[in-house]
């Protein structure tokens, strides 16, 4: 029997034993090495999947322990337990990508004194955030005859870093009485990549000045390094992330902050529970997808059919002749994405007993969506009980919280998806200060807290 009637969410800090705490502190120094090397979703799936071939899992759906990925992009992977398939999964759903800044199909300009790359953000973003901050891109360049050239410039000392240049204080009085989104247009997000002209300013054949030398320039630059023209710009896949690593932060190292932690500190714990859970009775599984800061749509998104066609396969194999509706409608899901923690400067904004606090562990979000519970799912109280009592047995620190006051904030997850093929879904994970920022913060307590959850989940 419980001591009080009353309830208080626990302090994950406080519940740690000294052998926890350096778990924790290896935990944390390992995921930001994992933060610092996967900012893109491709380097985030290629990352999963290396992990997965080492722990043995195989693409040939026969074997007890699969995965397979979609166009290096989104990855299912699923572990056979005891149990018959019938009895559905225990799986846990998050996503890769993050909110960026995508190279135009044709982003190369030259204004005056600096050639620079047209953008088109991608998700969430608060554009004067991006200003002004060393940057680094990421990302492939797809030649014509289909060599593929991975990009990686701007992460590596001695690399030149890239930035959007922002306006000085001196000429900004007309833009401080403007609103963010007049103020901060998404056409005037221009990456600087080069400032000086061609070393032959003049054009040999007609001895007349070079047009656009800085560009042209740059252009000959991007040939020696990667023996590329113009043209193959225009089928590349170019993201601008912020540069640099991951960190701790606070004296006492207790946050992480890096860029891509929503949603990529799921995928990190999620995977390792995957890895590491003892195996038993349940079928456990994970699906990582692409595409979900812009409504999960698209081939390797939440709303495709690739998740459909792997546990279709996958129950061929394990269990010929079974229903897959079975399969789906016995499964039990976990929405894997990050919540908004209270900002101690903008606790106004929230309704702090439904909020969520850095350092409580991971987030139970019943719903999620805008004001009238818009564009969501919403868990059973029977399945969401079953979790409470499941962590409260394993002594897991936990919250349950709502994103920003009615009517003020909100926000969607892949949860509806799952819900769509009658699964049992709710949203858990870790609270996030300065979500969708480039610098995010997160407790390494709730890592731990996170990864404690998801491994009990599978075991």
């Amino acid at each position: 029997m419980k001591n009080t009637l009353a309830y208080k969410p626990k302090n994950v800090w406080g519940t740690l034993s000294a052998a926890q705490r350096k778990e924790l502190d290896a935990l944390s120094t390992r995921y930001i090495d994992f933060l610092s090397s996967c900012k893109t979703e491709r380097e985030t799936v290629a990352y999963v999947c290396e992990r997965l071939v080492r722990a043995g899992y195989s693409e040939d759906f026969k074997k007890k322990s699969i995965f397979r990925s979609l166009r290096g992009k989104c990855v299912f992977a699923a572990r056979r337990g005891k149990n018959t398939l019938s009895k559905g999964l225990a799986l846990i759903a998050a996503h890769a990508d993050t909110p960026r800044l995508d190279f135009k199909q044709r982003p190369l300009i030259e204004q005056p004194g600096v050639a620079q790359a047209k953008t088109h953000y991608y998700g969430g973003i608060r554009k004067y955030q991006w200003l002004a901050r060393p940057l680094a891109l990421h990302g492939i360049i797809v030649r014509e005859d289909g060599k593929k050239l991975p990009v990686t410039l701007g992460e590596n000392p001695g690399e030149p870093v890239f930035c959007i240049a922002d306006l000085l204080p001196h000429l900004a009085q007309k833009q401080g009485t403007q609103t963010i989104n007049e103020a901060f247009e998404g056409e005037k997000l221009n990456l600087i990549l080069a400032h000086s002209p061609a070393p032959e300013a003049k054009n040999k054949h007609t001895n007349g000045e070079i047009k656009e030398p800085v560009k042209q320039h740059l252009l000959s630059l991007l040939h020696k390094k990667y023996g590329i023209h113009e043209e193959d710009l225009i089928t590349a896949e170019l993201q601008a992330v912020p540069a640099g690593a991951a960190r701790f932060v606070g004296m006492d190292q207790s946050l992480v902050g890096g860029y891509g932690q929503d949603d990529r500190i799921c995928v990190f714990t999620a995977l390792e529970a995957l890895l590491n859970a003892k195996s038993g009775p349940q079928n456990i599984a994970v699906i990582f997808w692409d595409r979900e800061e812009t409504g999960s749509d698209g081939a390797t998104g939440a709303a495709s059919r690739f998740f459909q066609y792997c546990v279709e396969d996958m129950t061929r194999c394990w269990m010929h002749g079974a229903s897959v509706s079975q399969v789906f409608l016995a499964t039990r899901a976990l929405s894997a994405d990050v919540q908004g923690a209270i900002d101690p400067d903008f606790q106004e904004l929230h309704e702090k007993q439904n909020a969520a606090q850095l350092g409580h562990g991971p987030c139970f979000a019943k719903f999620t969506g805008s004001r009238g519970k818009y564009g969501a799912s919403e868990a059973d109280a029977e399945f969401f009980a079953s979790l409470r009592g499941l962590l409260n047995a394993k002594g897991i620190p936990w919250q349950s919280a709502e994103l920003g006051k009615v009517d003020t904030g909100g926000g969607g997850t892949v949860a509806l998806f799952l819900a769509a093929y009658g699964m049992q879904v709710i949203d858990l994970g870790p609270a996030l200060l300065s979500m969708h920022s480039p610098f995010e913060l997160a407790s390494c307590a709730d890592l731990w807290a996170t990864l404690a959850a998801y491994r009990a989940f599978f075991e």
